[in-house]
């Protein structure tokens, strides 16, 4: 292929992945164990590339991006590329795999993104492609389709979910002011972010300081939203969370997760269980919860990401373990001034092995994201 031509396709394989990668987003959180992967079925008939497909990982988990994506092209997917962010599957299940759904469906072409550690997968799928006499075309937007699925990646990879901590932080560096609960810190722009954020995660998780200071609900308040609130977790090894609160309160319609140990007062355990309160047996290190294992079996039981909110004293503990993949700081225009709850981290004091990966700006508010290669 001449050198312009080859710039061209190359700059169409980056346009066509960009829009599968958007694509992905369209579920995540909301596809179990499996990633939300975005899959385009692109055909040139002579008058320019066209989609004729597209797929996103059901809820659930299944059917897989490629199945829903080759259903509605049909036959229009004979002599068609296919844009996938992940690797296709090379394991048979019920269902056969969709490196064999590729090749079946007449498909003579697969440009891919990130890379699959799944030991039945990686590399696997790729082959069953080139045994078949496709092209393929690797890492397109790897790095972009890898933090889109960093969940599933470090899930797969760490045995544990991506962590986000998400801070907002005063001009003045502090996260709120002692005994006096919430402090709008952020505007109304930046808030609606928080609940978008809240929306593609699995779990979201507290201190029990927070949940008895702030009594948050932690639920995703946007208009068509509401169903796609995360399982909220409180850290509370000594069964303290009060069943007046709005957390147990709305325990039957969210599921809520308190993270106790063996010391915990019996009669409390059993009073949140009877209010629909799922418990967590943690184990405790140095007078705290033990995170590491906490987070496992947080893993264990489906989950792939976990946004931290809570508290300075929850954030540090998680910043400690080195257990943050994800940094998100929202920098407010309000001083708290005297008496102020100093913020663990800000965009001085970062973590070694963070990069900035983004930032943009919410009426008044800066927000910054800073990642950790996975």
């Amino acid at each position: 292929m001449a050198a312009d031509a080859q710039q061209q396709q190359d700059a169409q394989d980056r346009r066509f992945m960009a829009a599968a990668i958007r694509l992905s987003g369209k579920h995540a959180g909301l596809t179990s164990t499996n990633p939300s992967v975005g899959t385009l079925i692109v055909r040139d008939d002579g008058a320019g590339p066209l989609i004729v497909g597209r797929g996103v990982t059901a809820i659930g988990g299944r059917p897989h991006a490629e199945t829903e994506a080759l259903a509605e092209a049909g036959e229009l997917a004979k002599g068609a590329t296919a844009y996938v962010t992940l690797e296709p599957c090379a394991h048979h299940g019920r269902t056969p795999p969709c490196a064999d759904a590729l090749v079946n469906a007449g498909i003579t072409r697969v440009v891919g993104a990130a890379s699959d550690p799944d030991d039945r997968v990686s590399g696997k799928g790729y082959a069953i492609l080139r045994q078949a006499g496709i092209d393929v075309v690797e890492r397109v937007l790897a790095r972009e389709a890898a933090d889109a699925m960093a969940g599933y990646l470090i899930r797969s990879l760490k045995k544990r979910p991506e962590v986000t901590l998400k801070l907002a932080v005063s001009q003045d560096g502090m996260i709120g002011r002692a005994g006096e609960g919430q402090i709008a810190i952020t505007g109304e722009v930046s808030r609606r972010q928080v609940h978008l954020m809240r929306a593609t995660s699995d779990a979201i998780l507290i201190g029990i300081g927070t949940a008895i200071a702030d009594d948050p609900e932690l639920t995703v308040r946007l208009p068509g939203l509401a169903g796609r609130s995360p399982t909220r977790i409180v850290l509370d090894r000594m069964a303290r969370l009060p069943l007046t609160s709005r957390l147990v309160q709305t325990a039957r319609e969210v599921p809520l997760l308190v993270a106790t140990c063996d010391q915990a007062d019996a009669r409390s355990k059993a009073d949140l269980k009877r209010e629909g309160v799922g418990l967590l047996a943690t184990e405790t290190y140095d007078g705290r919860a033990a995170l590491p294992e906490l987070l496992e079996d947080l893993a264990s039981q489906g989950m792939s990401t976990l946004l931290v909110e809570g508290g300075a004293a929850t954030a540090r503990h998680f910043l400690e373990e080195g257990l943050v993949d994800r940094i998100v700081l929202f920098l407010g225009a309000v001083v708290i001034g005297e008496g102020g709850l100093a913020a663990p981290i800000d965009e001085s004091r970062m973590p070694a092995g963070f990069r900035l990966s983004g930032q943009a700006t919410f009426g008044d508010d800066k927000v910054s994201e800073w990642v950790r290669k996975i």
